[in-house]
């Protein structure tokens, strides 16, 4: 038995099998039952066969486009997907753990990459980066065979606690907290946005517990105590007596039921939509009591191959399946979001980048992506556009383009789209009129917005790549994440602008991204006029519940002080003052 001291962020106490979540990995491991053994290497065999047949397709297009000798360079990740050292050393960790996959191709890439730190001779340390690339594409194709962590927590057999190194509220927004009882996790405070969410919820939740993560293996019994703080590894059998005791006395609020339309105390009605990327998701979205799909990314259709791979029919067929199944409900499907480099590979990892990009060509996260890609790349752009208007027929349908940043682009833009009707309209096929939006996510179309809605028919708001132009702030880069601030008060004015701009146009305006998932930031963007918003099917409950407690005239007044104040922490600590809670300051480096 083990017990740690943390911080008590939200009363309770919780009792059961640890599901550990690295999110800096991005992959969650977590105890499988022995009859799961066989599925989970079944997922791993799949995952192989997808992984050679996107590397050998990949390996074409590199040959057709720089020729025989970079093409080779995937010659030796196909090798290293052959090797039993990484696919089949993955198997023996799952069969021998009973672990999930997903994590075994992780362990086995840790155990490999050790080998090549020590190698002295550099061509073969540099192998490292084939290595890396493959098991992040073994990841990947295995993550898409199971749709997240809501699918992974479905399959448990019995109640969990969540052990992670960080957690944001938008993750916590998507659990089952009908099966995880409680988390425990490395960083936060009391005034972490996450514990306000799991005080909110009704779950027991430890933070501040430093390295957690690292010391509680996968289906370790443990239980977990909001009141003291405490954490006990291996609790003894008087310990864990006293734990359930208390569960079994205390009462568990439970989420607010989906269904029904979102209104707040005070009258105000608000839309809530959710974002997905793959026809399976409609299901959540309808389970959830969505209203529609804000958020359709269609780029996860490229995922093994490029843009030009995907040909008309095959999207329209997807576009149609997910359209009808969402009628009447409104579903506006994003145009292709990717860049350049997205022609010859899947986005797995950049390491290879610099092996056919020259420094001066390779691209960036704000080079030729979005709407410009589709500009500069007017036949693949079309076929999307033909497939997007072929499906408008079988419900309603709303066009939206990314990354947008001048008028000039919309109007070039809806000038092909224009075109690509009049090609459907010669081959004999009527198209209706679809409503035509842009996605507003860098700084140049917030401060233009009054001037872009008068191009358009809808705003969405990306706040995930908002806040990251406007902050120069790389969220992916850990030297600087921690300055990836949605309070930042130039956000909050950009926020504010563009929705002061659909006004003036008459048009509407939606939020997606992480903030609307934030149970304390969703309070205050109500208090700032915003009524509509996208986000993760999952969050949907949640997001439902905290409207119903909220006054907006109340949180005008908020507001109204917020967007006086001059940094991150005044602004959070008004937020916290103004809803109950700790003034306790947050630690530097947590966001």
């Amino acid at each position: 038995m083990e017990r740690l001291k943390g911080i008590g962020v939200s009363g309770g106490v919780a009792v059961g099998a640890a599901l550990v979540a690295i999110q800096r990995t991005q992959v969650i491991r977590f105890p499988i039952a022995p009859d799961r053994v066989s599925r989970e290497l079944s997922a791993l065999e799949r995952a192989r066969r997808r992984s050679h047949e996107q590397l050998v397709g990949i390996r074409a297009r590199i040959a057709g486009l720089r020729g025989q000798e970079l093409a080779a360079i995937f010659d030796a990740q196909l090798l290293i997907l052959d090797d039993p050292m990484l696919v089949g050393r993955a198997a023996t960790i799952v069969c021998e753990e009973r672990v999930n996959a997903e994590w075994a191709v992780q362990r086995a890439f840790d155990e490999l990459a050790a080998v090549f730190n020590d190698v002295a001779d550099p061509y073969l340390r540099e192998r490292k980066g084939d290595l890396h690339d493959v098991a992040g594409r073994l990841r990947m194709n295995m993550r898409g065979e199971k749709g997240g962590a809501r699918d992974l927590l479905h399959d448990l057999d019995t109640p969990c606690v969540l052990v992670a190194d960080e957690l944001t509220p938008s993750v916590v927004a998507q659990l089952d907290w009908t099966c995880i009882r409680g988390f425990a996790t490395d960083a936060g405070s009391r005034t972490y946005h996450t514990a306000i969410l799991a005080r909110s919820l009704g779950v027991p939740a430890v933070v501040g517990l430093h390295d957690v993560s690292q010391r509680i293996p996968p289906g370790a019994a443990v239980v977990i105590d909001g009141d003291t703080g405490d954490v006990i590894i291996d609790p003894s059998p008087a310990d864990r007596q006293a734990a359930a005791s208390r569960v079994r006395q205390e009462e568990r609020p439970t989420a607010t039921a989906a269904g029904g339309p979102a209104i707040t105390r005070d009258g105000v009605r608000v839309t809530l939509q959710a974002n997905i990327e793959r026809p399976e998701d409609v299901g959540a979205v309808l389970a959830a009591g969505g209203e529609g799909v804000g958020l359709f990314r269609s780029e996860f259709l490229l995922s093994g191959g490029p843009p030009d791979m995907a040909g008309e029919d095959e999207q329209y067929h997807l576009y149609r399946q997910v359209v009808e199944r969402m009628a009447p409900r409104p579903v506006t499907i994003r145009t292709f979001d990717i860049d350049e480099h997205q022609l010859v590979r899947p986005p797995v990892d950049a390491a290879l980048d610099a092996r056919w990009f020259s420094e001066q060509e390779r691209p960036g996260h704000a080079g030729l992506r979005g709407i410009r890609f589709g500009l500069a790349h007017p036949a693949i752009f079309k076929t999307q556009l033909r497939a997007l208007l072929r499906a408008a027929v079988h419900g309603s349908l709303r066009v939206m383009f990314p990354f947008v940043s001048s008028v000039q682009e919309v109007r070039a833009a809806k000038a092909l789209l224009e075109e690509a009707r009049s090609e459907l309209q010669a081959r004999g096929i009527e198209v209706p009129s679809v409503p035509v939006g842009i996605m507003i996510e860098v700084p140049s179309a917030a401060f233009t917005s009054a001037m872009l809605g008068r191009e358009c028919d809808f705003f969405t708001i990306g706040t995930n790549d908002l806040i990251q132009y406007t902050l120069a702030v790389d969220r992916t880069d850990e030297r600087v994440s921690d300055r990836y601030e949605p309070l930042h008060p130039a956000v909050l004015k950009l926020l504010r602008l563009i929705r002061r701009g659909a006004q003036r146009n008459g048009i509407p305006v939606s939020l997606c991204g992480e903030m609307a998932s934030d149970p304390l930031l969703l309070r205050l963007l109500l208090g700032c006029g915003l009524t509509e918003f996208s986000m993760t099917p999952g969050a949907l409950p949640m997001a439902r519940r905290v409207i119903a407690d909220v006054e907006v005239r109340d949180m005008q007044r908020v507001a109204a002080r917020v967007l006086a104040l001059g940094t991150v922490e005044e602004i959070e600590r008004c937020l916290v003052d103004a809803l109950g809670g700790s003034r306790e300051p947050r630690p530097v480096g947590i966001p």
